[in-house]
């Protein structure tokens, strides 16, 4: 086995016409721009799209299968080139149980699964032409569909403040709106990291994902993971999630949550963080806040003992390329020019040919981002945190 890398929540923005899909994602962000990113310039070897549940899109996915530009592999999912694509969708839930929208993702192993699923799902949407639609059926028929197409079921960002299964302060348990059985992985989201949502013992059971959720290209892989898989197609991506024959998720890359958008609390009106309990914003008065992923974990922590507490793999504070405090666009091509993919510039490369390539402060930032350990200023109420020159005091390592 060997081990991949792997963002399984890459968002379409636009189809080859024109047409919307993510309506807030990039117009660039279209199918073939995707394959193209994922592969030759970020060296992803596995990707998760998840808005092919769209007619054009699976249109445009078999016209690249006609062409020869994609294939079907054996074991699930679809080969371009080195990278294989795993076809999915996001889908809105908010039904009795859930009191609030929830997002998930759905995955299959073909397209034409993903086909059959679009075409079961298109009479309970509003229009199956977009992304992230609200679903009228409750969350666990879905879930029952989802594995009666033999798919994958996967919790998105679970912490974010709108649209998530925790996110809005109502759900306490994922119990209230999902059967646990059939839920293959809980997606964390940029805002929070693994020893947080550790604090909450029912998640104890599932493998954590960390994407990118991306809606433009240059997002992409600013959230991954890495896997141990005899290679990447569905079932061995089912198995990694599972942790059987030895597949599992052996690192987790994330943004520190410090940089996610709603790590703190902060005043909806002013947007100055709120800290404390009493929901006042003490620079203008407001009670209007925005809960911030810190808080909301805080309020679901509990102290229930577990017998046995799962294994986690390592999961690394690390810094996307372009948040780098003077890495600009040229800086960043000199660097791919000399190494091939962000892949390489982040893993497989030392310092010493960083420092060959650019200049030796660029070098020593490029070192600190990938093991986590830049300044950061945090962020809160849909505003990123900011990433400063220099050590984190914060960082433990």
């Amino acid at each position: 086995m060997d081990s991949y890398y792997a963002d399984l929540h890459i968002h379409i923005g636009r189809t080859k016409t024109g047409r919307a899909v993510k309506i807030t994602g990039a117009k660039t962000l279209t199918l073939q721009n995707v394959l193209k990113v994922s592969r030759e310039r970020k060296g992803l070897d596995m990707i998760g799209i998840i808005d092919c549940h769209s007619p054009e899109v699976i249109e445009e996915i078999e016209e690249l299968m006609e062409a020869g530009t994609v294939s079907e592999h054996s074991e699930g999912g679809l080969q371009y080139g080195a990278t294989t694509f795993i076809p999915g969708s996001e889908i809105e839930i908010y039904d009795g149980n859930s009191k609030g929208p929830i997002h998930v993702l759905a995955y299959f192993p073909t397209l034409s699964v993903m086909k059959q699923f679009s075409a079961w799902m298109s009479g309970l949407v509003t229009n199956i032409n977009l992304s992230s639609q609200r679903i009228y059926c409750d969350a666990k028929t879905l879930q029952q569909t989802v594995k009666a197409y033999g798919g994958l079921f996967i919790p998105a960002h679970v912490f974010t403040p709108f649209k998530s299964l925790y996110g809005k302060g109502v759900t306490k348990s994922l119990e209230e709106v999902f059967d646990p059985a059939l839920i293959d992985g809980v997606e964390l989201g940029l805002s929070s990291d693994t020893q947080m949502a550790d604090a909450i013992s029912e998640l104890n059971g599932f493998a954590y994902l960390t994407n990118s959720d991306t809606h433009s290209l240059g997002k992409i892989a600013r959230e991954y993971q890495e896997m141990k898989l005899e290679q990447p197609n569905f079932i061995e991506l089912e198995k990694a999630l599972q942790e059987v024959d030895g597949r599992k998720i052996i690192a987790n890359f994330g943004l520190n949550p410090r940089l996610g958008k709603y790590h703190r609390t902060v005043c909806s009106a002013c947007l100055n963080p709120v800290e404390g309990t009493e929901g006042i914003c003490l620079e203008c008065g407001s009670n209007k806040l925005i809960k911030g992923v810190a808080t909301r974990i805080k309020e679901l922590s509990d102290s229930t003992p577990l017998l046995k507490k799962r294994e986690r793999p390592p999961y690394i504070h690390q810094v996307p390329l372009e948040f780098i405090p003077g890495l600009g666009p040229k800086t960043l091509e000199r660097l791919l020019d000399a190494f091939g993919t962000e892949m390489d510039i982040l893993h497989r490369v030392s310092l010493e040919q960083l420092k060959a390539v650019v200049p030796e402060k660029i070098a020593g930032l490029i070192d600190l981002a990938r093991k986590g350990n830049m300044g950061i200023e945090a962020g809160g109420g849909g505003k990123y945190g900011k990433v400063t020159a220099g050590l984190d005091r914060k960082s433990k390592k």
